[in-house]
């Protein structure tokens, strides 16, 4: 054999071990994260064991009464129940709050309906002057829900709004779905006309607010105060600045979408502390913040109630006495 033909042999061998040498690399790689993704499966699997065994097995009773409140808010209860108070803070575009009434929205239903607690629901809108569709649709299903609460269903409306939530990223709560649900409670004819005309008018009064009023009303806050400052505000607070800055905000007033966002900025008001309102779902057990993980199990939620005392509500049943002029705990 030349010199030549050997060169050609020695660089042929070579190349042949470096294929096998990348071929037995591969298979190493294969088999770290075939292995790696075995131990994420059982992982994943496992907690979601440890959390479908720890959420409750369902509650098909009947509901506690449900009485209407004077700041919009909806209280859950046996009559003259009492028992430590569970305030719920959600919002409908929210997907942890999504979660929370999956596994702990029957335990809530459970206990009041047992006299073991009074929930009080308060819903929110955390969202609201975030862009389009994200706020709009949590926006028009907060004002939805509110509706739904004239007629005595909000607890069966706000499990249907959760049900049916859409992503962040798509147009969902349409003005259709919203009237069809609510048709979905046995609500009656003369209900669901007047139900449909007070979800077609808000609907409006979402699209002004979010697509005309905010960014305007922001673009000029930007520019006259900075966006630091504004970072500082809650939105009721900035609506209130442009109230006296050209802005006018009276096309919410008496709007169940005005409604919910001034519940908003008293929920970051209320509490401070430890028990600061920051994000949704936030859950309260007389007035003292639950930590994700006591709240977001059956288990845990079904605990701190047991634990606790006795709460008081502090809002008023709306037209008691006037309503809307009771004063809340700060």
């Amino acid at each position: 054999m030349g010199s030549e033909a050997r060169k050609r042999s020695r660089e042929k061998l070579r190349e042949q071990r470096e294929k096998e040498k990348r071929a037995a690399k591969r298979r190493r790689t294969l088999i770290v994260v075939g292995a790696a993704a075995a131990v994420v499966l059982l992982v994943v699997g496992i907690g979601y064991a440890v959390m479908t065994s720890d959420r409750s097995e369902g509650y098909d009773g009947p509901l506690a009464e449900q009485t209407l409140q004077d700041d919009g808010s909806v209280v859950m209860a046996e009559p003259d129940t009492t028992a430590p108070v569970v305030e719920v803070y959600a919002d409908y575009q929210c997907p942890a709050c999504r979660q929370f009434e999956h596994f702990s929205g029957d335990v809530l239903k459970e206990q009041a309906a047992s006299g073991a607690a009074i929930v009080h629901y308060r819903p929110v809108s955390i969202f609201a002057q975030q862009p389009v569709p994200i706020s709009s649709n949590s926006l028009r299903a907060g004002a939805a829900a509110r509706a739904a609460a004239d007629y005595g269903v909000f607890v069966e409306y706000n499990d249907t709004l959760f049900e049916n939530q859409p992503t962040e990223t798509k147009d969902g709560f349409t003005v259709d779905e919203l009237k069809q649900w609510f048709r979905d409670t046995g609500a009656s004819d003369e209900d669901a006309r007047a139900f449909d005309d007070r979800v077609e008018g808000e609907a409006e009064i979402v699209k002004e607010f979010t697509e005309d009023y905010l960014p305007a009303l922001t673009a000029d806050a930007v520019d006259q105060i900075g966006q630091e400052n504004i970072g500082t505000m809650v939105l009721s607070d900035l609506i209130s600045w442009g109230a006296g800055n050209g802005h006018d905000p009276s096309f919410l007033d008496g709007t169940y979408t005005g409604e919910i966002i001034e519940a908003t900025g008293k929920a970051y008001t209320r509490y401070s502390g430890a028990n600061e309102f920051r994000a949704t779902p936030s859950v309260y057990i007389n007035g003292e913040l639950l930590d994700g993980n006591t709240a977001m199990t059956a288990r845990g939620l079904s605990d701190a109630i047991a634990d606790a005392g006795d709460g008081k509500v502090s809002t008023r049943p709306k037209d008691v006495d006037g309503g809307g002029d009771a004063e809340e705990n700060p």
